[in-house]
């Protein structure tokens, strides 16, 4: 049996400000459709470094859009730092680790307003073979400690 000390904080991961990433009506089919969005991730105790893994509802955890059964793929990165519009690419189910933010207080009331950037991309080449419609799709995002 091993007991931990009373003083002993257990680790926790906390990511908040996330929302849908709505592309709306494409009309542009020859460059890359990017939407980045800043958000909040609190560790505890402070300086924990986390892992993200990201899972999309396409088949095996692809990231996929559906509009019946026409699919459209899209891309997912992850930046430690707010205000990115390139991060590093996640593949779905692997753990992108060692990551720390700047986050002082969760919710990121106080000390930064956003401490990572999620990134989508809809590339050309998968939008130049879509077929017209209203996409729709899941993302998770399963962050802890690492």
């Amino acid at each position: 049996m091993l007991l931990a000390p009373a003083s002993a904080q257990a680790q926790q991961v906390r990511v908040n400000k996330l929302v849908n990433a709505a592309f709306g009506t494409i009309a542009n089919f020859t460059i890359d459709q990017t939407r980045s969005q800043n958000v909040c991730v609190y560790t505890t105790p402070l300086g924990t470094r986390y892992q993200v893994t990201a899972t999309g509802n396409g088949t095996g955890g692809a990231f996929t859009l559906a509009s019946g059964a026409n699919t459209l793929a899209y891309e997912v990165q992850w930046a430690a730092t707010s205000g990115q519009t390139v991060g590093t690419t996640l593949n779905p189910g692997v753990p992108l680790t060692f990551l720390t933010t700047t986050a002082t207080i969760s919710g990121c009331t106080t000390g930064p307003a956003t401490s990572a950037s999620l990134i989508t991309i809809l590339r050309t080449a998968a939008i130049g073979s879509a077929r017209s419609g209203n996409y729709t799709g899941v993302l998770t995002l399963l962050l802890r400690p690492n």
